[in-house]
Order: C-alpha cells, then sequence, then structure tokens
C-alpha cells in the first residue's frame, strides 16, 4: 500500500525537523561515530567495522602501543560546491570524520595484521603471539621413583 502526504505537511514536518538539527547540532553537534564488533578467536582478535558509503581509499587503520585506531572521513551526500543551489528535503545520513580505537592485550603479532574491506564491512584481524595462544602441555608417564628414609 502506498502512503501520500500533503506535500505542504511534509514541508512543514521537514522544516520542523531542521529546525531541530540546526538548534541540536549547534550544540552537540553531529559525530558519526561507525559501529565496531570485536571478537576473540583462539588464535586472533578480529574487529569488524560498518563503514557504509566509503571505499578502502577514505579509510585509515594503524596499530600503536596496543591501540588499532581507524580513522577517516564520511563525504557529505550532496556537494553544493559543484551541484549549486540545492533544496534538501531531508539529510539524516551524518558525514564528517571518524576516529575508534581499541585497546587489545599486550600479547598480539602486530606485524601481522591484516584488514579486509567488503561492501562496506572493514575486517580487521590481529593474530595473537604465539606466546598468548593456548597450547596443551604433555604428561609424561612412566616409573615414579620412590623416595625411602
Amino acid at each position: 500500500m502506498l502512503n501520500t502526504r500533503n506535500p505542504g505537511t511534509l514541508d512543514r514536518m521537514l522544516t520542523l525537523d531542521r529546525v531541530f538539527d540546526q538548534a541540536l547540532g549547534a550544540s552537540l553537534g553531529r559525530v558519526w561515530v561507525p559501529a565496531l564488533d570485536v571478537a576473540e578467536k583462539r588464535d586472533a582478535y578480529v574487529v569488524q567495522a560498518e563503514l557504509p558509503g566509503l571505499s578502502p581509499d577514505q579509510v585509515d587503520v594503524s596499530f600503536e602501543k596496543n591501540v588499532l585506531t581507524i580513522r577517516g572521513t564520511k563525504p557529505a551526500s550532496f556537494d553544493t560546491k559543484n551541484e549549486g543551489e540545492l533544496r534538501i528535503f531531508a539529510a539524516e545520513r551524518v558525514s564528517g570524520s571518524f576516529e575508534r580505537s581499541v585497546r587489545l592485550p599486550e600479547f598480539v603479532d602486530a606485524e601481522r595484521i591484516t584488514a579486509h574491506f567488503n561492501n562496506g564491512l572493514l575486517t580487521i584481524t590481529v593474530p595473537k603471539a604465539e606466546t598468548a595462544q593456548p597450547r596443551r602441555i604433555s604428561i609424561e608417564s612412566g616409573n615414579a621413583t620412590r623416595i625411602s628414609e
């Protein structure tokens, strides 16, 4: 079912929405914070960040002092400099610079960190250092030497 509205009502709603955005945006600032998932596997930590509308060249990943940092800039939906005058009816997609950081445990192999970007999902794999990975310790069997008094 298609639901239609009177254009006058839509204009008033969007104007009211714009007023709230300007009032709150001026005091709070619109900030984009990409959603992150962090998981621990047996041999690595996996960090996934949702970055819709971005390409890999708009994202920077760094690792320093056990802190993994994802930075970038999401461009605005409309470029008024190149497109000229625009009448925007809704602008809900947040744009601008962002930064997310995750502190990881000490025992990681920073030299083997990999990052993969697919369909707006950035997946970073941080391998654990060999010393931090669980290992099984074998128990030797044999005759125990009995201590006599």
